[in-house]
């Protein structure tokens, strides 16, 4: 897939995830998919195979979070293999307190589909508001 269908293919996720729709992301990673947190908490670190981003970082962040868990992008920049995504949370957590962090993603794809994901965020935020992570 060219640049800008990889861009399509990430703005396409996105707008789904907007609305609270994981599903066209996690049928959008590859079964080797790689997700890395950013940063010293908690909930930082690579988790490695789709399997295991999914039970030990998805699936811990929606225990915590009311309802679906959305993330509204506001900027894409794609060159190649990469697409890079600018976006801010949209959530409350179980216990009533917001939890909008601000994100950078840089996101991998191969053959159209999503191989890697580094995420950049508040880590202080994830920290005072989400509590002891996945590690």
């Amino acid at each position: 897939m060219d640049t800008a269908g990889n861009k399509q293919l990430v703005q396409n996720i996105f707008s789904e995830l907007a609305e609270g729709n994981s599903r066209p992301l996690v049928e959008s990673m590859t079964d080797d998919f790689c997700w890395t947190v950013t940063g010293s908490n908690d909930w930082a670190g690579t988790y490695r195979g789709k399997q295991a981003v999914l039970d030990k970082l998805l699936a811990r962040l929606r225990s915590r979070i009311e309802g679906r868990v959305k993330t509204v992008a506001h900027r894409f920049i794609a060159e190649g293999d990469f697409v890079v995504v600018e976006a801010r949370g949209n959530n409350t957590t179980k216990t009533g307190v917001p939890y909008n962090n601000a994100y950078c993603f840089v996101i991998r794809l191969a053959e159209g589909s999503l191989r890697e994901i580094t995420e950049y965020m508040d880590t202080e935020l994830v920290s005072s508001v989400l509590g002891e992570g996945a590690a």
